[in-house]
């Protein structure tokens, strides 16, 4: 008997028809087939749940087994694999000789569909060693058997008993070396070299070394037994590594995928010559570029990625070849593949790479096609990324990428406008003739967003006599007649209102015309009518982009062309010598301002000006009034900007830089008294081989850190109250998607409790996935009970439930359990994203959760450092954002759950005069449940905050 028995998944059953054993006996005994084939599924999924029925074992011999019904047999074959075998006692059930002799006579069965299904059952049985001695003899036979489909599941059916009994099949290496050597079926030959490979590697490299000039020849699957057979052969000493390297070179040019890929990383793992990291690297693109799944794709790249590692020059030759993956149709395909391009370019590539890029972003422009958008923005992204860091390239994209200025895609543009904008600062040299290229496609722009960034970049960088006045003249282009509020005046008065007028307009409008009588003996004016309409209408859409944007509502623009005016009216008023003309630039400016302002108070805009915007026009328009009174205040405008986004720059190169030493640098640390093995003082390979072992121990848990005993503690939660009949208490253990609830019962009473059963149930997206078995707990005995909960998204879940068993008299006794409240924060890790990207999610995340401040802390940073820790979340704002003495702070922050879930944050609070901090936090989600969940976390986190000393 084994020492547990195999572990089975709880099948729903539907206990409002469950029938009675009579019901289920008459079924099988009396029923038809389909009646029959209903009753064992029931006693099938019954079995699975708990309820084994032992009473129904005979009937179903007597009537089931017999049946020549092929879905009979099948489903019989899982009851067989469910029920009970032994008896209380340890020993195999007597019923059992009478199931073996039925296996044994469908192991013999004329039909090879019987043979096989019944081969290919006895791989779930291999545990019952008893069950399967008799049958050992039989079993052998079928290696013998005409058809090849029998033949290949007794190979495997042998594998799996030799893999638990070895003792069952003694001279398994022996059998199945005469087997390769006779078998002619392909598939069979594969089953049989991975069977002896598993039983007797030198033996299996024997057969291989026989066959080494027909491998290219072999079958699919034949081919992967060969790999393997290879990458174990060599994963020990072995004089065979030159013919496997050939074997594997010649397997890069199959005719199947997956052979192909596994070639290329087994190749990888037995050499690292150059030509073979080459030939494996070709092939890996070539599989990329061909295979159609995207999956596959994204896998292949990943593999590729960690080779371009290893060898970062070695491959920088196939960077071509990479750039070929853009063409496939999947997002994440092309975003994977230009990671990998962008590791690779280096300033011997860097032009071809830019020169491709280049023609896919007029590709983009030519052609219309699926997220054409998405791709321009990967495109414009990249181009950006190479640009700064090749200052050879940056002047032969910047020009291309700014005709996409007015590109109708807004992200696109807004990438655009970063990248020119810190071109601009990295590279002075290139300032003239992009601050000219800007200037002449202002009338192309149509996003206030990029308004916004040109005009910034126009303000800080115009510094010629002659670039400032063409600005200014096309400043005048885009924003029209001013004072707006007056022509816009004037625009409304010279269109009729009344009939009259209209009718009179119409008359005088018609020119050398003259009424028309229709057949009706009416007049037909309706000629000059259409002409002066359709003249209004064509005025109202031909408006320049600048004022129509004004005219929207759009201040915030308006207050970031009045500071760029001030800007280059600063400037200019510095160089020019001619001062009746600074004075009537400046002039003009001023009135341009002003004309912003009164047309935000008046009728014609559909939102009136916000009193930030009104606020910052207004101190412009002072600063230019008291242009020579405030040095202090031009040199704000002239110097500060400029040199508080160089600091930004520099930020970010340092955090990225940062990052990057972070991710190169791997810890490997060794303790002194750490057992040294000989593989490390052999010579490295170019990639680790496979040890599926260790993956395996790894994958299971096998030789993990164990927690300390403090750690395990804190874990611990008490469900039932010490002067209960039952004490119990709950370890909760998180394990990936899993929660593991160990739970410890105590019987604190004189009396046995039987039929003892924890039932748990849940709240929110956890999932119970086993249900406790019944227990016997002797007078002040202990037990142990187990139960995994399965969790499905980052939400707050609670499990409750109740301890239910026999008491006297046969009446139910019942202790209700406390609430075991899940915390969240071991599925939410700190996670970073770019500025673009958080504002891009802030916009689309409809969840959003507002949580009042409410600490007794008196420091801003403190409570923003508070939070970060209660929430598992990274804060987005630069340092330099928030360093100085300031009683307001403003900062974003960024998590990401186990699960891809993302979490956005900002955090807007105000120091009082009092010492109190005041504001709140807007937590925002795609889903409600990890924002409600972090909201929760952070009102119970102020409750536990304490005062400073």
């Amino acid at each position: 008997m084994p020492a547990e028995g195999p572990c089975y998944t709880i099948v729903f059953e539907d206990n409002t028809e469950t029938p009675t054993t009579q019901e289920l006996r008459s079924a099988l005994e009396k029923g038809s087939d389909e009646d029959k084939l209903e009753a064992l599924r029931k006693i099938t999924v019954a079995t699975i749940n708990g309820n084994s029925q032992p009473g129904l074992l005979m009937p179903i011999i007597q009537y089931i087994m017999p049946s020549k019904n092929k879905q009979l047999k099948k489903l019989l074959h899982f009851y067989w694999e469910v029920c009970p075998k032994y008896d209380e006692n340890g020993k195999l059930k007597q019923e059992m000789i009478l199931v073996v002799n039925a296996i044994r006579n469908d192991l013999q069965h004329p039909n090879e569909y019987i043979r096989g299904a019944t081969l290919r059952f006895l791989q779930k049985i291999s545990r019952e060693a008893e069950l399967l001695e008799p049958l050992i003899p039989t079993l052998r036979a079928n290696l013998e058997h005409r058809h090849s489909y029998v033949r290949r599941a007794a190979v495997f059916a042998l594998q799996t008993v030799h893999r638990e009994h070895p003792s069952l099949v003694p001279d398994a290496a022996e059998l199945m070396q005469t087997f390769l050597a006779a078998e002619s079926d392909a598939s069979c030959k594969r089953n049989a070299l991975v069977f002896l490979a598993n039983v007797a590697l030198p033996r299996a490299v024997e057969w291989l070394r026989g066959v080494w000039d027909g491998i290219v020849g072999m079958d699919e699957g034949l081919q992967m037994a060969v790999v393997e057979v290879a990458r174990m052969d060599c994963a020990r000493e072995t004089t065979h590594r030159p013919k496997y390297i050939r074997a594997m070179f010649e397997l890069l040019g199959a005719t199947s995928h997956a052979v192909k890929y596994e070639a290329a990383t087994t190749l990888t793992t037995l050499t690292q010559n150059v030509a073979a990291v080459k030939a494996a690297a070709s092939c890996l693109v070539t599989l990329a570029i061909k295979e159609s799944d995207n999956n596959v794709k994204l896998i292949v790249l990943d593999r590729l990625d960690a080779l371009r590692e290893r060898h970062r020059h070695i491959l920088d030759g196939s960077i071509m070849d990479v750039l070929q993956v853009l063409s496939s149709a999947d997002m994440e395909v092309r975003r994977k593949a230009m990671s990998i391009v962008l590791s690779m370019t280096s300033g011997r590539n860097a032009e071809d790479v830019v020169l491709f890029l280049k023609k896919q972003l007029l590709r983009t422009q030519e052609q219309d096609f699926d997220k054409a958008s998405e791709y321009r923005q990967l495109l414009i992204q990249s181009i950006h990324v190479l640009a700064i860091r090749f200052s050879e390239v940056a002047a032969s994209v910047v020009h291309a990428l700014m005709d996409f200025l007015g590109d109708s895609n807004n992200p696109s543009a807004l990438d655009v406008v970063a990248f020119v904008r810190e071109v601009v600062e990295k590279f002075p040299a290139l300032r003239p003739a992009i601050t000219g290229k800007l200037t002449n496609t202002l009338m192309n722009m149509r996003s206030g967003k990029v308004f916004r960034g040109v005009l910034w970049i126009l303000g800080e960088y115009m510094e010629e006599l002659d670039a400032i006045e063409m600005v200014l003249a096309e400043i005048r282009k885009i924003i029209g007649e001013i004072p707006i509020l007056a022509a816009e005046s004037r625009e409304e008065e010279g269109t009729p209102h009344t009939d009259e007028e209209r009718d009179e307009r119409n008359f005088s409008g018609a020119g050398m015309g003259r009424p028309r009588v229709l057949a009706d003996g009416t007049y037909a004016t309706e000629t000059a009518f259409s002409v002066s309409s359709t003249r209004t209408e064509s005025s109202k859409t031909t408006k320049p982009p600048l004022r129509a944007l004004i005219l929207g509502g759009d201040f915030f623009t308006g207050a970031v062309l009045a500071v760029a005016l001030t800007k280059l009216v600063l400037r200019y008023d510095k160089l020019a010598s001619n001062r009746s003309k600074a004075n009537s630039v400046r002039a003009e400016a001023m009135l341009t301002m002003t004309s912003i302002i009164r047309v935000g108070q008046s009728k014609f805009v559909t939102v009136p000006i916000d009193e930030d915007s009104n606020e910052r026009i207004l101190g412009c328009i002072q600063s230019l009034s008291e242009l020579n009174d405030c040095q202090e205040v031009n040199e704000i405008f002239l110097m500060d900007s400029r040199v508080a986004y160089a600091q930004m720059l520099g930020a970010q190169e340092k955090r990225a830089a940062e990052k990057k030493a972070v991710e190169t640098v791997k810890e490997n640390v060794i303790q002194v008294d750490d057992l040294l093995t000989f593989r490390q003082l052999s010579k490295k390979s170019v990639d680790e081989a496979v040890d599926y072992l260790e993956d395996l121990g790894k994958a299971t848990g096998i030789g993990e850190v164990v927690e300390d005993f403090i750690s395990n503690l804190s874990r611990i939660s008490q469900l039932t109250g010490i002067s209960d009949p039952i004490y119990a208490e709950a370890y909760v253990k998180m394990h990936g998607f899993d929660i593991l609830l160990d739970v410890l019962l105590v019987n604190q009473t004189a009396n046995t409790l039987q039929n003892l059963c924890l039932d748990f149930a849940t709240l929110g997206d956890l999932k119970l996935v086993e249900r406790p078995t019944v227990h016997t707990i002797a007078p002040h005995g202990f037990q142990s009970i187990k139960a995994t909960i399965k969790v499905s998204s980052t939400e707050t879940g609670v499990i409750f439930g109740s301890i239910l068993w026999d008491g006297p008299n046969l009446t139910e006794c019942c202790v209700i359990l406390n609430d075991i409240h899940i915390d969240i924060m071991d599925y939410i890790k700190p996670a970073y994203c770019s500025e673009t990207q958080f504002r891009s999610m802030w916009t689309e995340f409809e969840w959003e959760n507002r949580v009042n401040v409410s600490t007794k802390m008196t420091e801003t940073r403190e409570y923003l450092k508070h939070v970060m820790k209660s929430t598992n979340m990274s804060c987005l704002t630069p340092e330099g954002a928030m360093s100085g003495d300031c009683d307001f702070l403003s900062a974003n922050m960024y998590a990401r759950s186990l699960f891809g879930e993302d979490a956005l944050a900002n955090l807007s609070i105000e120091k009082t005069e009092t010492g109190a901090i005041v504001g709140h936090v807007r937590i925002r989600s795609k889903t409600q449940g990890i924002a409600l969940s972090l909201g929760d976390r952070i009102t119970m986190s102020q409750r536990d905050t304490k005062p400073p000393l």
